[in-house]
């Protein structure tokens, strides 16, 4: 992890819909877990319910994301930081 100056700004309203997600993340994977061991599962449900943390934490990403948007990259030319910004986002987005 990266340590800068900007810390996590999340509002108290998307840092507990982040934290709700990921409980769920959670208990998703827990249970992914339990259907690999059972041999009566079929394949097909283990991939929906990896489909289905997948794009729950893409979620998580995107609330992060946009709180970032809006807290860090709109003001980074006031700070002098835009090219530090952009690197650190086009490094993020290569994951995406």
């Amino acid at each position: 992890m990266h340590q800068h100056a900007c810390p996590l700004r999340l509002d108290a309203g998307t840092r507990e819909n982040a934290r709700l997600r990921l409980l769920t993340v959670k208990g998703h994977v827990e249970g992914i877990l339990r259907m690999l061991e059972d041999d009566t599962i079929y394949c097909v449900d283990v991939l929906k319910q990896t489909k289905a943390v997948a794009g729950a934490l893409n979620k998580v990403g995107d609330l992060v994301l946009r709180s970032h948007l809006k807290d860090h990259v709109v003001t980074a030319s006031e700070r002098g930081d835009s090219d530090r910004i952009i690197e650190e986002l086009m490094e993020v987005l290569k994951y995406r």
